[in-house]
């Protein structure tokens, strides 16, 4: 059966040598954009190819009307699909995406693997320091794989645009969940938000809270007691952060409480607040 959520250190140690295994490393800093893949030339999983939030995760030019759309905007899907190509990966590959923040980063990438069909791909859980705390070496190798044959299959996620967002300001229809820390939310950090706040009506859910003390998940009991506080049906769900990266890192917790179905809003609140004309909400 293939991994499509969590994988642990000790089992992907296990099948690192399996040329059906692809392993990416998708380290990356809001401040510091050149961190992630000076991080991975220091050291990476052996065998892992490099994944870079801004350019291998993101397409940021504006829209169809040169509209902004987001710190973060998705590349198209046949962009992507040459990206992970590139990365080698078959039809039938197992990926294992990991990071050294809790999943923050690595959970975006799991996310669009599975926006272009690919269900065998799980999270590192514990990331990178779940790999050295167990013992395991790091490698600084160039990595090259033959380029894989992976083809576009059916989307086994959802998004909503920005209109939909608007649209249920007034229905009311969805819950909006926010990623971003509650300072973020609250509208009192302004360091990685051009304006503080968030979309009326939202709802915080931190994606750290998804997280136990060592940095592995939670339990899918425990997810699915904290979620069902805010939500009651996942896909009547928006899952939106700053730019549509640490939301995925909620979809993946829901995934991993049994709790499908919730949308991914890419544009997030970078996208949200760049038109002062939608409202914007501050407090708890």
């Amino acid at each position: 059966m293939p991994n499509t959520t969590l994988i642990s250190a000790a089992d992907l140690a296990k099948h690192l040598d399996n040329p059906k295994w692809v392993v990416i490393d998708c380290r990356h800093d809001l401040v510091n954009p050149d961190a992630g893949r000076a991080a991975y030339a220091a050291g990476h999983i052996p065998g892992a190819a490099f994944a870079s939030l801004d350019t291998d995760m993101s397409d940021k030019s504006p829209g169809p009307n040169g509209e902004f759309r987001g710190r973060h905007p998705l590349p198209s899907r046949d962009a992507f699909m040459e990206k992970v190509r590139g990365w080698g990966i078959d039809d039938d590959s197992q990926v294992v995406v990991y990071d050294a923040q809790g999943g923050m980063f690595a959970a975006r990438l799991w996310w669009m693997l599975r926006w272009i069909g690919h269900a065998a791909v799980a999270v590192l859980d514990g990331g990178l320091p779940a790999w050295q705390a167990q013992g395991s070496t790091l490698s600084t190798a160039a990595v090259g794989k033959p380029r894989g044959n992976a083809g576009m299959r059916p989307s086994i996620v959802t998004t909503v645009d920005v209109h939909a967002v608007l649209n249920n300001l007034s229905s009311n229809e969805r819950t909006v969940i926010d990623a971003r820390a509650p300072d973020r939310f609250r509208g009192e950090n302004e360091t990685l938000d051009p304006v503080g706040g968030h979309i009326p009506g939202a709802k915080n859910r931190f994606f750290k809270d998804n997280l136990q003390g060592d940095g592995r998940f939670k339990t899918a009991e425990q997810l699915r007691t904290e979620f069902g506080a805010l939500i009651d049906r996942p896909e009547a769900a928006i899952m939106q952060c700053g730019s549509g990266a640490t939301a995925c890192h909620n979809l993946l917790a829901l995934e991993v409480a049994g709790l499908p179905g919730a949308a991914l809003y890419p544009g997030s609140w970078s996208e949200w607040c760049a038109d002062p004309s939608r409202p914007v909400a501050t407090g708890n």
